[in-house]
Formats: structure tokens, C-alpha cells, sequence
């Protein structure tokens, strides 16, 4: 009984020495809790999706070259309903097949379409040139200074005083990263990231689950050189390799407009000049070659070729550099080429 007597008196005290806590006090702290979870919730959408897109729309527009499409194209098609709809009511329907403002309007279209595509491409492409030919100096200057004895951090921050080209501030970055003891796999990791270039990526996961299985860091990082100055002369030499077949497609079209502008500039006009004759000299037209509407002919040649410049561009740039989307800079030089060519000289 003296053992429950104990156990009894233990729980009088605690119930005494309990403190109880106002009903307003425990809702104050359940409001802040909720207002701190609607306040994430609200920057997790903003982070996201089309929140992301109404904080900061340039960004988003112009971190991948296709994004752009997302403004490019309702622009383009605007202009193209518009200017139609101002053929339409000026001049009728039947003024989209008898004049060539339905062309240019088009033309406009496709231009205000893939042009800002074909230029940020280019530039990224430019970027990512530049970054991974200096990724090989950068591991292998690491690696040389991790051999001497130097810690990684120590030999990070030396390198980071060095010159990269575009690829220096991301070093000083990774090296700001380390000097906060952030360790070396989880910061190389960060840097791959963001340089967000395919060959990058690769090395500095080579290096990171290399790192993590306990390899020599510097053995790791001029292995990840070598495979990266390999990558980067084998893209450079098939690049070379196939620039012939880009100018052969460049110089297949320019023959094209070349002999459409011969047969527009002769052939056609000596045969609808001698069909006007025989009509005027009572024989017929029948009975020679009948009336040659030129003005047909003119944009039928004019379609052709500009839908094999399009198109043409696509393929060099396949064959060229291994991508669709980079034979758009081609395309969109092609296509004002033929539109030039027809809308002023033949």
C-alpha cells in the first residue's frame, strides 16, 4: 500500500503543478502556423508553373531557347488574322489568291515566329561551346593542384583566381560554395547544375560517384578532363566534317532561286509574249501555248522555294550540328532570302 500511496502522490503533483494554457493563446499560435503555411504555399506557386511565369516572364521566356515560342507564336498569329482580316474587308476574299499580301503577311508571320527562336538558340549554343571548352582546363588545373598537396577547397580557391572565359564566375561561385564547407560532391554536383550543358552534366556526375566510392579525387577530376576535352574534339570535328553538306544544302537552294529566276525572266515571258501574239493575230490561243499568266507561275515558284528554304534549313542544321532547333537560324535566312528574291527582284 506504501508503494501506491507513492505513485498516488506523484500523479496529485503533477496534476498541481500543471499549467494551463488559454484557449486564446494555443489559437494565436494555430493562425501563425496556418498564416506560415499559406505564406509556402504561395512562394512554392510562384516557384511553379504559371505563377513562376508571372514573376518573372523574361526569365522564363529566355532560360530555354524554345520557351520563346510561348510568346512568339500567339504574335505571330495575331499579325496573321489581322493583317488577313484587313485583306479580307478592303478587298474580299478573292484578294488572297489574286495579290501576294496574303504572302507577305504569312511570310511576316513565320519570321516573327522562329526568329527570336533561332537567335537565343544560337547564343545558348554559343554558351555552351564556350563552357565546355574550358571545362578540361578547369578539372585538369584542380587536379594538378590537389597533387601538389592542397585540400580541394584550398586548390578550388586557387584555380578560381584564374581566367575561364564565361565559365570563371560559376568557378568563384563553386568556390564561395566550399569555403562554406559545403562538401566537395554536393558543390561540384550544384556547379553541373548550373552550367546545365550536357557534357557538364555528365562529367560532374562521373566525378561525383566516383568521389563517393572513395577514389583519388585527382585521379577522378583529370579522367573527367580527358573524357570531357575528348567529348568536346569529337562535336568539334563532327561539326567540321559535316559543314560541306550544310554548304551544299545552302548552295543547292541559291541554284534554285537562280534557275526559277532565269526561266521566270525568260522562258516565261518569251512563251506568254508569243501566246499574247497569236491570240491578238486572230490564229487563237488555242492553237499555240494559250495565255501564260505569269503572275501564277511567279507565286507558285515563289511557294516552292520558300518551303524548300524552310525546310532545307531544318535539314542543315540536323546534318550540321545534330539538332533540329539549330537549323531554325537557316531556316528563318532561307525563307527571307526566297521572300526578298520574289517580292523585289523577279
Amino acid at each position: 500500500m506504501a508503494i501506491k500511496d507513492v505513485f498516488d502522490d506523484i500523479l496529485n503533483r503533477g496534476k498541481e503543478n500543471k499549467v494551463e494554457v488559454p484557449l486564446s493563446e494555443i489559437e494565436t499560435v494555430e493562425n501563425e502556423q496556418r498564416h506560415i503555411i499559406d505564406r509556402l504555399d504561395h512562394e512554392r506557386k510562384l516557384r511553379e508553373g504559371f505563377g513562376r511565369f508571372l514573376k518573372n516572364p523574361f526569365k522564363v521566356l529566355t532560360e530555354q531557347p524554345t520557351n520563346i515560342l510561348i510568346l512568339s507564336i500567339p504574335i505571330a498569329f495575331l499579325i496573321l488574322i489581322v493583317g488577313s482580316s484587313i485583306l479580307i474587308a478592303s478587298s474580299g476574299l478573292e484578294a488572297l489568291f489574286i495579290t501576294t499580301y496574303f504572302d507577305d503577311v504569312l511570310i511576316l508571320s513565320v519570321l516573327i515566329a522562329f526568329t527570336p527562336l533561332a537567335i537565343l538558340h544560337f547564343r545558348d549554343a554559343q554558351r555552351t561551346r564556350s563552357l565546355e571548352e574550358a571545362l578540361p582546363n578547369f578539372f585538369r588545373d584542380v587536379a594538378g593542384m590537389n597533387d601538389s598537396g592542397m585540400t580541394l577547397p584550398n586548390a578550388v580557391h586557387i584555380v578560381s583566381g584564374g581566367e575561364y572565359g564565361s565559365l570563371t564566375p560559376y568557378v568563384k561561385k563553386l568556390d564561395a560554395e566550399m569555403s562554406w564547407n559545403i562538401p566537395f560532391v554536393e558543390a561540384i554536383v550544384r556547379f553541373g547544375n548550373r552550367l546545365g550543358t550536357p557534357l557538364a552534366i555528365r562529367s560532374v556526375d562521373l566525378i561525383a560517384k566516383a568521389s563517393k566510392a572513395g577514389g583519388d579525387a585527382s585521379e577522378v577530376l583529370r579522367a573527367a578532363a580527358t573524357d570531357t576535352y575528348e567529348f568536346f574534339n569529337l562535336m568539334t570535328e563532327r561539326r567540321n566534317n559535316m559543314l560541306i553538306y550544310m554548304v551544299i544544302v545552302l548552295i543547292s537552294f541559291l541554284v534554285f532561286l537562280f534557275v526559277i529566276a532565269i526561266l521566270v525572266s525568260t522562258f516565261l515571258t518569251t512563251m506568254a509574249a508569243a501566246g499574247a501574239a497569236a491570240a491578238t493575230s486572230g490564229g487563237g490561243a488555242g492553237q499555240f501555248i494559250g495565255e501564260v499568266d505569269i503572275f501564277f507561275y511567279k507565286r507558285l515558284f515563289s511557294h516552292a522555294a520558300m518551303i524548300q528554304g524552310f525546310f532545307s534549313g531544318l535539314v542543315a542544321g540536323q546534318m550540321g550540328e545534330g539538332n533540329v532547333v539549330a537549323g531554325v537560324k537557316y531556316s528563318v535566312i532561307m525563307l527571307a532570302i526566297a521572300w526578298i528574291t520574289f517580292r523585289f527582284f523577279i
